[in-house]
Protein backbone atom coordinates (compact mmCIF):
# COMPACT_ATOMS: atom_id res chain seq x y z
CA UNK A 1 0.00 0.00 0.00
CA UNK A 2 2.66 2.32 0.63
CA UNK A 3 3.85 2.55 -3.29
CA UNK A 4 -0.05 3.90 -3.85
CA UNK A 5 0.77 6.55 -1.46
CA UNK A 6 1.60 9.43 -3.91
CA UNK A 7 -1.51 8.72 -5.97
CA UNK A 8 -3.47 9.87 -3.80
CA UNK A 9 -1.93 13.26 -3.16
CA UNK A 10 -3.28 16.44 -5.46
CA UNK A 11 0.51 17.31 -6.39
CA UNK A 12 3.69 15.55 -6.54
CA UNK A 13 5.08 15.33 -2.89
CA UNK A 14 7.39 14.23 -0.70
CA UNK A 15 6.88 11.68 2.25
CA UNK A 16 7.88 12.80 5.75
CA UNK A 17 9.35 10.35 8.40
CA UNK A 18 6.37 8.22 8.95
CA UNK A 19 5.07 8.00 5.98
CA UNK A 20 2.48 10.90 5.55
CA UNK A 21 2.44 12.74 2.72
CA UNK A 22 3.38 16.44 3.16
CA UNK A 23 1.04 19.17 2.60
CA UNK A 24 0.74 20.56 -0.31
CA UNK A 25 2.45 24.11 -0.71
CA UNK A 26 0.70 27.27 -1.94
CA UNK A 27 0.24 27.06 -5.47
CA UNK A 28 0.06 30.26 -5.92
CA UNK A 29 3.09 30.93 -4.37
CA UNK A 30 5.15 28.92 -7.16
CA UNK A 31 3.18 30.72 -9.66
CA UNK A 32 4.55 33.90 -8.97
CA UNK A 33 7.52 32.96 -8.29
CA UNK A 34 8.64 33.00 -11.51
CA UNK A 35 10.99 35.84 -12.76
CA UNK A 36 8.95 38.40 -14.35
CA UNK A 37 5.53 37.14 -13.56
CA UNK A 38 4.54 39.67 -10.89
CA UNK A 39 5.30 42.39 -13.38
CA UNK A 40 3.47 41.36 -16.05
CA UNK A 41 0.31 40.52 -13.80
CA UNK A 42 0.59 43.95 -12.20
CA UNK A 43 0.49 45.56 -15.51
CA UNK A 44 -2.22 43.56 -16.84
CA UNK A 45 -4.28 43.74 -14.07
CA UNK A 46 -4.10 47.61 -14.69
CA UNK A 47 -4.86 47.13 -18.08
CA UNK A 48 -7.91 45.36 -17.66
CA UNK A 49 -9.30 47.21 -15.03
CA UNK A 50 -10.96 49.49 -17.41
CA UNK A 51 -12.37 46.54 -19.72
CA UNK A 52 -14.86 47.45 -16.87
CA UNK A 53 -15.17 51.09 -17.15
CA UNK A 54 -15.51 52.10 -20.24
CA UNK A 55 -19.15 51.65 -20.85
CA UNK A 56 -20.81 52.67 -17.34
CA UNK A 57 -18.59 55.86 -18.30
CA UNK A 58 -20.13 56.38 -21.55
CA UNK A 59 -23.29 55.67 -20.44
CA UNK A 60 -22.94 58.32 -17.89
CA UNK A 61 -21.12 60.35 -19.76
CA UNK A 62 -23.65 60.78 -23.05
CA UNK A 63 -26.67 60.53 -21.05
CA UNK A 64 -25.43 63.23 -18.92
CA UNK A 65 -24.75 65.94 -21.60
CA UNK A 66 -27.27 64.63 -24.38
CA UNK A 67 -30.30 63.75 -22.02
CA UNK A 68 -30.68 60.14 -23.89
CA UNK A 69 -29.86 56.92 -22.52
CA UNK A 70 -31.11 55.43 -25.55
CA UNK A 71 -28.83 57.30 -27.63
CA UNK A 72 -26.00 56.40 -24.74
CA UNK A 73 -26.86 52.18 -24.99
CA UNK A 74 -26.63 52.81 -29.12
CA UNK A 75 -23.19 53.98 -28.67
CA UNK A 76 -21.66 51.20 -26.77
CA UNK A 77 -23.78 48.53 -28.62
CA UNK A 78 -22.29 49.91 -31.56
CA UNK A 79 -18.77 49.55 -29.87
CA UNK A 80 -19.27 45.97 -28.92
CA UNK A 81 -20.22 45.13 -32.24
CA UNK A 82 -17.09 46.58 -33.70
CA UNK A 83 -15.07 44.81 -30.84
CA UNK A 84 -16.83 41.47 -31.82
CA UNK A 85 -15.54 42.18 -35.76
CA UNK A 86 -11.99 43.74 -34.37
CA UNK A 87 -10.24 41.85 -31.59
CA UNK A 88 -9.89 38.32 -33.49
CA UNK A 89 -7.91 40.07 -35.92
CA UNK A 90 -6.21 42.05 -33.62
CA UNK A 91 -5.38 38.89 -31.97
CA UNK A 92 -4.36 37.17 -35.13
CA UNK A 93 -1.69 40.18 -35.24
CA UNK A 94 -0.24 39.62 -31.69
CA UNK A 95 0.12 35.50 -32.32
CA UNK A 96 1.91 36.74 -35.40
CA UNK A 97 4.22 38.99 -34.52
CA UNK A 98 3.69 39.13 -30.96
CA UNK A 99 2.54 40.74 -27.81
CA UNK A 100 4.80 43.88 -27.19
CA UNK A 101 4.62 44.57 -31.08
CA UNK A 102 0.52 44.63 -32.10
CA UNK A 103 -0.77 45.40 -28.10
CA UNK A 104 1.05 48.83 -27.49
CA UNK A 105 0.43 50.90 -30.74
CA UNK A 106 -3.82 49.07 -30.60
CA UNK A 107 -4.32 50.24 -27.19
CA UNK A 108 -2.65 53.66 -27.94
CA UNK A 109 -5.53 53.99 -31.66
CA UNK A 110 -8.24 52.63 -28.98
CA UNK A 111 -7.41 55.41 -26.45
CA UNK A 112 -7.32 57.97 -28.77
CA UNK A 113 -10.73 56.79 -30.06
CA UNK A 114 -11.73 57.44 -26.34
CA UNK A 115 -10.47 60.94 -26.20
CA UNK A 116 -12.24 61.22 -29.47
CA UNK A 117 -15.11 60.63 -27.82
CA UNK A 118 -15.04 62.73 -24.89
CA UNK A 119 -14.20 65.48 -27.43
CA UNK A 120 -16.83 65.11 -29.35
CA UNK A 121 -19.24 64.91 -26.38
CA UNK A 122 -17.93 67.95 -24.73
CA UNK A 123 -17.82 69.96 -27.93
CA UNK A 124 -21.29 68.94 -28.78
CA UNK A 125 -20.53 67.18 -32.15
CA UNK A 126 -23.06 65.37 -34.04
CA UNK A 127 -24.58 62.22 -32.97
CA UNK A 128 -22.48 60.19 -35.42
CA UNK A 129 -19.28 61.23 -34.73
CA UNK A 130 -19.89 59.50 -30.97
CA UNK A 131 -20.52 55.88 -33.06
CA UNK A 132 -17.43 56.30 -34.73
CA UNK A 133 -14.95 57.43 -32.58
CA UNK A 134 -16.30 54.73 -30.14
CA UNK A 135 -16.06 51.84 -32.41
CA UNK A 136 -12.19 53.06 -32.78
CA UNK A 137 -11.74 51.59 -29.17
CA UNK A 138 -12.07 48.20 -30.59
CA UNK A 139 -8.62 48.03 -31.17
CA UNK A 140 -8.19 47.58 -27.35
CA UNK A 141 -6.34 43.91 -27.01
CA UNK A 142 -7.40 41.38 -25.06
CA UNK A 143 -4.69 41.85 -21.79
CA UNK A 144 -6.65 38.72 -20.37
CA UNK A 145 -6.00 36.24 -23.43
CA UNK A 146 -2.37 38.04 -23.49
CA UNK A 147 -1.71 37.04 -19.83
CA UNK A 148 -3.54 33.97 -20.40
CA UNK A 149 -1.40 32.99 -23.28
CA UNK A 150 1.95 34.10 -20.78
CA UNK A 151 1.04 31.40 -18.55
CA UNK A 152 0.95 28.97 -21.21
CA UNK A 153 4.13 29.36 -22.43
CA UNK A 154 5.33 29.51 -19.05
CA UNK A 155 3.74 25.95 -17.75
CA UNK A 156 3.05 24.04 -20.84
CA UNK A 157 4.60 21.02 -19.20
CA UNK A 158 3.15 21.85 -16.01
CA UNK A 159 -1.01 21.10 -16.27
CA UNK A 160 -1.32 21.46 -12.58
CA UNK A 161 0.42 24.79 -12.08
CA UNK A 162 -1.25 25.95 -15.79
CA UNK A 163 -5.08 25.02 -14.14
CA UNK A 164 -3.95 27.13 -10.93
CA UNK A 165 -3.32 30.11 -13.12
CA UNK A 166 -5.83 29.92 -15.44
CA UNK A 167 -8.27 30.00 -12.24
CA UNK A 168 -6.01 32.67 -11.09
CA UNK A 169 -6.61 35.04 -14.40
CA UNK A 170 -10.58 34.11 -13.94
CA UNK A 171 -10.77 35.60 -10.49
CA UNK A 172 -9.12 38.71 -11.81
CA UNK A 173 -11.52 39.08 -14.13
CA UNK A 174 -14.18 39.01 -12.20
CA UNK A 175 -12.14 41.44 -9.85
CA UNK A 176 -11.95 43.88 -12.37
CA UNK A 177 -15.30 43.67 -13.68
CA UNK A 178 -16.65 43.77 -9.95
CA UNK A 179 -14.32 46.43 -9.59
CA UNK A 180 -14.41 48.46 -12.76
CA UNK A 181 -17.91 49.73 -12.67
CA UNK A 182 -17.83 50.96 -8.81
CA UNK A 183 -15.02 53.09 -9.53
CA UNK A 184 -16.57 54.32 -13.32
CA UNK A 185 -19.54 55.29 -11.29
CA UNK A 186 -17.82 56.94 -8.71
CA UNK A 187 -15.36 58.89 -10.40
CA UNK A 188 -18.30 60.18 -13.51
CA UNK A 189 -20.11 61.14 -9.98
CA UNK A 190 -18.35 63.08 -7.70
CA UNK A 191 -15.92 64.44 -10.24
CA UNK A 192 -17.22 65.39 -14.07
CA UNK A 193 -18.75 63.20 -16.54
CA UNK A 194 -15.68 62.74 -18.27
CA UNK A 195 -13.74 61.29 -15.39
CA UNK A 196 -14.46 57.90 -15.37
CA UNK A 197 -13.26 57.69 -19.20
CA UNK A 198 -9.77 59.71 -18.69
CA UNK A 199 -8.76 57.60 -15.77
CA UNK A 200 -9.43 54.22 -17.31
CA UNK A 201 -7.27 55.39 -20.82
CA UNK A 202 -4.67 56.30 -18.51
CA UNK A 203 -4.80 53.11 -16.60
CA UNK A 204 -5.22 51.27 -20.10
CA UNK A 205 -1.92 52.87 -21.48
CA UNK A 206 -0.04 52.62 -18.34
CA UNK A 207 -0.44 48.78 -18.07
CA UNK A 208 0.18 47.89 -21.46
CA UNK A 209 3.04 49.69 -21.38
CA UNK A 210 4.45 47.56 -18.25
CA UNK A 211 2.74 44.53 -19.54
CA UNK A 212 4.49 44.45 -23.02
CA UNK A 213 7.76 45.76 -21.02
CA UNK A 214 8.44 42.20 -19.75
CA UNK A 215 9.90 40.49 -22.89
CA UNK A 216 11.33 37.53 -21.21
CA UNK A 217 7.68 36.24 -20.40
CA UNK A 218 6.28 36.77 -23.37
CA UNK A 219 5.63 33.70 -26.23
CA UNK A 220 8.09 33.82 -29.03
CA UNK A 221 5.99 35.09 -32.47
CA UNK A 222 4.63 32.55 -34.68
CA UNK A 223 5.10 34.62 -38.43
CA UNK A 224 3.89 31.17 -39.77
CA UNK A 225 0.41 31.02 -38.57
CA UNK A 226 -1.01 32.93 -41.34
CA UNK A 227 -0.42 29.70 -43.12
CA UNK A 228 -2.70 27.12 -40.46
CA UNK A 229 -5.74 26.21 -40.12
CA UNK A 230 -8.13 28.90 -38.03
CA UNK A 231 -9.29 28.35 -34.61
CA UNK A 232 -12.86 28.45 -36.33
CA UNK A 233 -11.93 25.15 -38.31
CA UNK A 234 -9.94 23.42 -35.69
CA UNK A 235 -11.94 20.20 -34.23
CA UNK A 236 -13.85 20.72 -31.40
CA UNK A 237 -13.89 24.69 -30.89
CA UNK A 238 -17.04 25.54 -32.41
CA UNK A 239 -19.04 23.47 -29.98
CA UNK A 240 -17.25 25.92 -27.39
CA UNK A 241 -18.00 28.97 -28.82
CA UNK A 242 -21.80 28.12 -29.09
CA UNK A 243 -21.30 27.05 -25.69
CA UNK A 244 -19.52 30.83 -24.60
CA UNK A 245 -22.66 32.74 -26.40
CA UNK A 246 -24.82 30.73 -24.58
CA UNK A 247 -23.14 31.17 -20.83
CA UNK A 248 -22.58 34.91 -22.09
CA UNK A 249 -26.52 35.10 -22.53
CA UNK A 250 -26.42 33.90 -18.60
CA UNK A 251 -24.53 36.97 -17.44
CA UNK A 252 -26.43 39.55 -19.57
CA UNK A 253 -29.58 38.64 -18.40
CA UNK A 254 -28.70 38.59 -14.95
CA UNK A 255 -27.27 42.20 -15.20
CA UNK A 256 -30.35 43.48 -16.72
CA UNK A 257 -32.84 41.79 -14.60
CA UNK A 258 -30.92 42.38 -11.19
CA UNK A 259 -30.97 46.29 -11.98
CA UNK A 260 -34.88 46.29 -12.97
CA UNK A 261 -35.87 43.60 -9.79
CA UNK A 262 -33.80 46.44 -7.64
CA UNK A 263 -35.17 49.13 -9.06
CA UNK A 264 -38.81 47.61 -8.74
CA UNK A 265 -38.06 47.31 -5.33
CA UNK A 266 -37.18 50.89 -4.35
CA UNK A 267 -33.68 50.14 -4.36
CA UNK A 268 -32.37 51.19 -7.73
CA UNK A 269 -28.71 52.10 -6.05
CA UNK A 270 -28.22 48.98 -4.37
CA UNK A 271 -27.92 46.92 -7.65
CA UNK A 272 -24.41 47.93 -8.51
CA UNK A 273 -23.58 45.79 -4.48
CA UNK A 274 -26.12 43.53 -4.90
CA UNK A 275 -24.23 41.90 -9.04
CA UNK A 276 -20.56 42.90 -7.38
CA UNK A 277 -21.91 40.31 -4.42
CA UNK A 278 -21.93 37.73 -7.12
CA UNK A 279 -18.77 38.74 -9.06
CA UNK A 280 -17.34 38.38 -5.29
CA UNK A 281 -18.46 35.09 -5.41
CA UNK A 282 -16.52 34.07 -8.45
CA UNK A 283 -13.65 35.54 -7.45
CA UNK A 284 -13.63 33.39 -4.02
CA UNK A 285 -14.27 30.21 -6.02
CA UNK A 286 -11.32 30.80 -8.78
CA UNK A 287 -9.30 31.19 -6.20
CA UNK A 288 -10.18 28.22 -4.20
CA UNK A 289 -10.62 26.36 -7.62
CA UNK A 290 -6.80 27.27 -8.15
CA UNK A 291 -5.48 25.44 -5.01
CA UNK A 292 -7.19 22.25 -6.56
CA UNK A 293 -5.63 20.11 -8.79
CA UNK A 294 -8.69 18.90 -11.22
CA UNK A 295 -9.27 15.05 -12.03
CA UNK A 296 -9.60 13.98 -15.38
CA UNK A 297 -9.38 15.79 -18.60
CA UNK A 298 -11.30 18.96 -18.89
CA UNK A 299 -14.13 17.70 -21.11
CA UNK A 300 -15.04 14.80 -19.23
CA UNK A 301 -15.25 17.93 -16.17
CA UNK A 302 -16.83 20.70 -18.35
CA UNK A 303 -20.45 19.09 -18.16
CA UNK A 304 -20.86 18.65 -14.53
CA UNK A 305 -19.35 22.17 -14.27
CA UNK A 306 -22.03 23.73 -16.46
CA UNK A 307 -24.44 21.41 -14.78
CA UNK A 308 -23.42 22.82 -11.05
CA UNK A 309 -24.21 26.22 -12.46
CA UNK A 310 -27.60 25.83 -13.73
CA UNK A 311 -28.71 24.18 -10.46
CA UNK A 312 -27.33 26.78 -8.45
CA UNK A 313 -29.03 29.86 -10.72
CA UNK A 314 -32.41 28.21 -9.72
CA UNK A 315 -31.90 29.99 -6.41
CA UNK A 316 -32.14 33.64 -7.36
CA UNK A 317 -35.39 32.72 -9.21
CA UNK A 318 -36.89 31.43 -6.36
CA UNK A 319 -35.41 34.09 -4.30
CA UNK A 320 -37.26 36.62 -6.26
CA UNK A 321 -40.54 34.78 -7.66
CA UNK A 322 -41.09 33.20 -4.12
CA UNK A 323 -39.90 35.61 -1.65
CA UNK A 324 -39.15 38.68 -3.15
CA UNK A 325 -36.29 39.85 -1.01
CA UNK A 326 -33.78 42.11 -2.13
CA UNK A 327 -31.19 40.72 0.32
CA UNK A 328 -32.48 37.66 -0.03
CA UNK A 329 -31.37 37.50 -4.03
CA UNK A 330 -28.17 39.06 -3.53
CA UNK A 331 -27.43 36.20 -1.15
CA UNK A 332 -28.29 33.74 -3.91
CA UNK A 333 -26.47 35.70 -6.31
CA UNK A 334 -23.63 35.28 -4.03
CA UNK A 335 -24.15 31.50 -4.04
CA UNK A 336 -24.71 30.88 -7.64
CA UNK A 337 -21.62 33.33 -8.90
CA UNK A 338 -19.59 30.44 -7.36
CA UNK A 339 -20.44 28.29 -10.07
CA UNK A 340 -19.33 30.58 -12.92
CA UNK A 341 -14.86 30.31 -12.20
CA UNK A 342 -14.61 26.96 -12.63
CA UNK A 343 -17.01 26.84 -15.33
CA UNK A 344 -14.84 29.61 -17.19
CA UNK A 345 -11.30 28.04 -16.06
CA UNK A 346 -12.51 24.34 -18.07
CA UNK A 347 -13.84 26.24 -20.57
CA UNK A 348 -10.98 28.68 -20.91
CA UNK A 349 -8.69 25.48 -20.57
CA UNK A 350 -10.64 23.77 -23.27
CA UNK A 351 -9.83 26.45 -25.95
CA UNK A 352 -6.41 26.25 -24.79
CA UNK A 353 -6.09 22.77 -25.69
CA UNK A 354 -8.05 22.61 -29.13
CA UNK A 355 -6.76 25.85 -30.63
CA UNK A 356 -3.81 25.34 -32.99
CA UNK A 357 -0.44 26.05 -32.44
CA UNK A 358 0.19 29.75 -32.58
CA UNK A 359 -2.89 31.09 -32.74
CA UNK A 360 -3.34 31.01 -29.10
CA UNK A 361 -4.69 34.16 -28.75
CA UNK A 362 -7.18 34.46 -31.66
CA UNK A 363 -8.69 31.48 -30.22
CA UNK A 364 -9.22 33.06 -26.72
CA UNK A 365 -10.52 36.50 -27.95
CA UNK A 366 -13.10 34.03 -29.97
CA UNK A 367 -14.02 32.74 -26.79
CA UNK A 368 -14.68 35.91 -25.55
CA UNK A 369 -16.29 37.69 -28.53
CA UNK A 370 -18.65 34.73 -28.18
CA UNK A 371 -19.53 35.97 -24.68
CA UNK A 372 -19.71 39.24 -25.57
CA UNK A 373 -22.52 37.99 -28.42
CA UNK A 374 -24.36 36.15 -25.28
CA UNK A 375 -24.13 39.16 -23.10
CA UNK A 376 -26.10 41.37 -25.39
CA UNK A 377 -28.28 38.65 -26.65
CA UNK A 378 -29.02 37.51 -22.87
CA UNK A 379 -29.47 41.23 -21.98
CA UNK A 380 -32.02 42.31 -24.67
CA UNK A 381 -34.12 38.95 -23.90
CA UNK A 382 -33.62 39.54 -20.23
CA UNK A 383 -34.72 43.46 -20.91
CA UNK A 384 -38.13 41.95 -22.55
CA UNK A 385 -38.77 39.38 -20.34
CA UNK A 386 -38.52 41.80 -17.47
CA UNK A 387 -40.71 44.81 -19.78
CA UNK A 388 -43.65 42.20 -20.60
CA UNK A 389 -43.85 39.69 -17.65
CA UNK A 390 -41.57 40.80 -14.49
CA UNK A 391 -38.43 41.46 -12.93
CA UNK A 392 -38.62 38.33 -11.25
CA UNK A 393 -39.54 36.00 -14.02
CA UNK A 394 -36.20 37.36 -15.99
CA UNK A 395 -34.48 35.18 -14.33
CA UNK A 396 -35.54 32.22 -15.83
CA UNK A 397 -33.46 33.73 -18.82
CA UNK A 398 -30.21 32.76 -17.03
CA UNK A 399 -31.45 29.29 -16.12
CA UNK A 400 -32.77 28.56 -19.84
CA UNK A 401 -29.27 29.89 -21.25
CA UNK A 402 -27.29 27.83 -18.68
CA UNK A 403 -29.48 24.89 -19.94
CA UNK A 404 -28.56 25.78 -23.31
CA UNK A 405 -24.84 25.45 -22.42
CA UNK A 406 -25.22 22.26 -20.48
CA UNK A 407 -26.69 20.83 -23.62
CA UNK A 408 -24.37 21.63 -26.06
CA UNK A 409 -22.02 20.60 -23.46
CA UNK A 410 -23.51 16.89 -23.35
CA UNK A 411 -24.00 16.65 -26.77
CA UNK A 412 -21.05 18.32 -28.12
CA UNK A 413 -17.94 19.90 -26.43
CA UNK A 414 -17.22 16.66 -24.49
CA UNK A 415 -16.89 14.45 -27.46
CA UNK A 416 -13.42 13.69 -28.08
CA UNK A 417 -11.41 15.55 -31.10
CA UNK A 418 -7.80 14.61 -32.34
CA UNK A 419 -4.64 16.36 -30.39
CA UNK A 420 -3.03 19.30 -32.19
CA UNK A 421 -0.18 19.04 -33.77
CA UNK A 422 2.37 19.60 -30.55
CA UNK A 423 -0.07 19.05 -28.03
CA UNK A 424 1.66 15.98 -26.49
CA UNK A 425 3.03 17.97 -23.51
CA UNK A 426 6.52 16.80 -21.86
CA UNK A 427 5.59 15.10 -18.51
CA UNK A 428 5.63 18.10 -15.56
CA UNK A 429 8.55 16.24 -13.47
CA UNK A 430 11.05 15.53 -16.84
CA UNK A 431 10.09 19.31 -17.57
CA UNK A 432 11.57 20.74 -14.40
CA UNK A 433 14.20 18.42 -13.94
CA UNK A 434 15.19 19.64 -17.75
CA UNK A 435 15.59 23.06 -16.26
Amino acid sequence: MRESAPNRCWTPCSAAGDGEPMPRPNPYRALFAVPGARAFTAGNLMARLPMGMFSVSAVVMIAGTRGSYALAGAVTATGLAATALVAPWTARLVDRYGQARIAVPATLVAVLGSLALVVCVRRGAPDWTLFAAYAATATTPNTGGMSRARWNHLFRGDPATLHTANSFEQAADELCFMLGPVLAAFLCGTFFPEAGTLTGAVLLVTGTLVFAAQRATEPPPRPGTAAEPSPLRAPGVMPLLVCCLALGAVFGATEVVTIAFADARGHAAAAGVVLALQAAGSCAAGLAFGTLRPVGPAARRHPWSVASMTVLLTLPLLAAAVAGSLPLLAGALLVAGMATAPTMVTTMALVQERTPEGRLNEGMTLAVTGLLGGIACGSAAGGWITDHVSPAAGYGIPVLAAATALLISLTAVRRPVPHKPGQDRPDPAESRASH
